[in-house]
């Protein structure tokens, strides 16, 4: 995810008038697809670990722990990494860990032990914490300051690219176009059950190979490129501490918003394609046939994957309308609108069935687009010096996606819509938080 641009960074770019920022700018905007690749993976991750590790569904769910627990733990070292030894030192040891993260995926499914995905997940994780701390912030000072935003939007549409390719990657070489339950593989000899699982486990292994060898090229031609130095001056206010900040009440409930938001989306996003197959098994949409070019050939597995990945691109489209209609309207006014359409079309789908709940769901991706930024930004409203560490503080609130879609998961051995209450709530609380609980105090303006 990335994280909005904040003016209360000052940053220094020690480089002339005639410095030619087009590599290193290439190199940083590369970061935003590798992350947003790693992020949308994890949904494939949680289908196909049930079948290869003979997992339930809120025991796979622990994907999302390992990765965002990753992301939790190692943000402020990361910060504190890049303020003693530089943000180029910081990508490079971030590169490191996701391709190692990632490599270790192969060995991880020769054995065929979760522990060891869990470990590789939150290798990949923690290398991300790093990238996501120093791209941002970078990616605005190459170049003429004043396109310092437009850069950065840039940047984050190839997130959105590579968040869309994720789900693809997964229908296309992880997915079987065989169907096995766990019942079906209870009724087979043990070695034909065990035999279908090393395969399923073994078809991860080349898709993060070929992630792992990406970076670490990545990473070569960091370590090759001559970089700026980026040197942020020193905010030294004796009076910001954490006590003070939290006495900011938008503050406090906007760090709950986004420990909500994040964990609904990591629920919808981890469990998508077991809902699809919840839901509509054999019945897909036409747009998605067409785009996909899905054949009868393939598994009902692969085919609810694509409809994943055009989730995503209702995402990318709902991020780029919020964003236009925020030039134009308050951003809390937009953001209670889209968590209204969350809710709305959580419920659609609860009651609903069938292809009609798919597209509910579908349209959850559209409306949660904008949520994470706009509820940032408004968490750190008319807080001064105090911004930067109630950022951190925001972010670490992401330490939702670990907790909540492992205990949403587990709900749904009583049904889908036990277990679809839990983001509901989610998002009715960042109804209240967009028209309530973001407006700031007359004594704290």
């Amino acid at each position: 995810m990335a994280l909005p641009s904040s003016d209360q960074n000052s940053v220094h770019v020690h480089a002339d008038n005639k410095t030619n920022y087009t590599i290193p700018l290439i190199l940083v905007t590369s970061l935003f697809f590798l992350w947003g690749l790693a992020n949308s993976l994890n949904g494939t991750l949680v289908k196909q670990f049930q079948t290869a590790l003979d997992l339930q569904r809120w025991q796979a769910n622990i994907v999302e722990t390992a990765f965002y627990l990753g992301y939790f733990v190692m943000a402020l070292p990361a910060g504190i990494v890049m303020r003693k030894y530089g943000y180029k030192m910081g990508i490079l040891l971030g590169l490191v860990l996701y391709a190692a993260g990632a490599f270790l995926f192969y060995p991880a499914a020769d054995v065929r032990s979760y522990s060891f995905f869990l470990i590789a997940l939150f290798m990949i994780a923690s290398g991300i914490a790093f990238l996501e701390t120093a791209a941002n912030l970078y990616v605005t000072v190459l170049g003429d300051p004043a396109k310092g935003d437009f850069r950065l939007n840039f940047a984050q549409s190839f997130n959105g690219m590579s968040i869309i390719l994720g789900p693809v990657i997964g229908g296309f070489f992880i997915f079987s176009d065989k169907e096995y339950s766990r019942e079906v593989l209870a009724a087979m000899p043990v070695a034909e059950s065990e035999a279908i699982r090393a395969a399923h486990a073994a078809s991860v292994q080349s898709p993060y190979l070929i992630i792992g060898c990406v970076v670490t090229f990545v990473a070569i031609l960091f370590a090759l490129t001559k970089m700026p130095e980026l040197k942020s001056a020193e905010e030294q206010n004796s009076n910001v501490r954490i006590k003070n900040l939290l006495k900011h009440k938008h503050l406090v409930l906007g760090i709950i918003a986004q420990f909500l938001n994040i964990g609904a989306q990591v629920t919808l996003w981890g469990n998508f394609v077991d809902l699809k197959l919840d839901y509509a098994p054999d019945t897909n949409l036409w747009i998605v046939e067409k785009i996909y070019q899905i054949s009868s050939g393939m598994s009902a597995t692969q085919m609810a994957s694509f409809h994943a990945s055009f989730a995503f691109i209702l995402f990318l489209l709902g991020r780029f309308l919020g964003t236009f209609l925020m030039g134009r309207y308050k951003s809390n006014q937009i953001l209670g609108l889209y968590a209204i359409g969350a809710v709305v079309s959580l419920i659609v789908a609860m009651l609903g069935g069938g292809i009609s709940a798919v597209v509910a769901l579908m349209l959850v991706y559209f409306c949660q687009s904008i949520m994470f930024p706009t509820i940032f930004a408004l968490s750190c409203k008319n807080l001064g010096e105090g911004s930067k560490l109630a950022s951190s503080l925001i972010i670490m609130s992401i330490v939702g996606g670990a907790i909540i879609p492992p205990f949403t998961a587990s709900l749904f051995k009583i049904n889908t819509n036990v277990a679809l209450t839990i983001p509901l709530i989610c998002f009715a609380y960042i109804v209240f938080y967009a028209y309530k609980g973001s407006s700031v105090r007359s004594d704290e303006a």
